[in-house]
């Protein structure tokens, strides 16, 4: 593991949503790693599989507090990315083996929160490697307003254990 790495397991935080999520072929660009473009895809997944319940077929997580059936009905609520920043340590090459992709709530507010996010490699006998570190901030909104609408108490409820420190980029913390 890196130095990042290692502080990230230092850090003090609340719990972690690991998400398994398996690379695609067309997920690799030119030079045999993960294209920047196909990482935000790869982070989304593990975004909607951390907080949207989805059809019963595999067991959702207990952050998963939005239901997927109301959003693909025209729901009344919906998440909007506000804005999103990844950083990257090491190449993600291409495996069969699902990348473990950790999940924490940096802050929460009214009606956005941030997202964080630590790709790893597989989980395996060997030490993990930190592949990239992201934030997303998600903000809720009312659908037929476009308005940031608040957050539930359900969806608080559900997160709190999640709560940690937000991470804090390397280019940030050297300037």
């Amino acid at each position: 593991m890196t130095d990042i790495a290692d502080e990230a397991a230092a850090a003090g935080r609340g719990r972690r949503v690991h998400i398994p999520i398996h690379l695609r072929w067309g997920d690799l660009d030119a030079l045999g790693h993960v294209n920047n473009t196909s990482m935000l895809k790869l982070l989304e997944e593990a975004r909607l599989r951390a907080f949207w319940k989805g059809d019963g077929v595999e067991p959702a997580p207990e952050t998963a507090v939005f239901d997927m059936n109301v959003l693909e009905n025209g729901g009344a609520r919906a998440t909007l990315i506000a804005r999103q920043e990844i950083e990257y340590y090491q190449p993600v090459p291409y495996g069969h083996r699902p990348l473990d992709v950790q999940l924490w709530i940096g802050r929460i507010g009214g009606s956005s929160a941030e997202v964080c996010y630590d790709v790893y490699s597989p989980d395996g006998p060997e030490p993990q490697v930190l592949y990239a570190r992201a934030n997303a901030v998600i903000v809720m909104v009312d659908t037929s307003s476009g308005r940031p609408t608040r957050w539930t108490a359900e969806e608080r409820a559900a997160w709190e254990p999640f709560v940690g420190d937000p991470i804090d980029f390397r280019r940030r913390a050297q300037s």
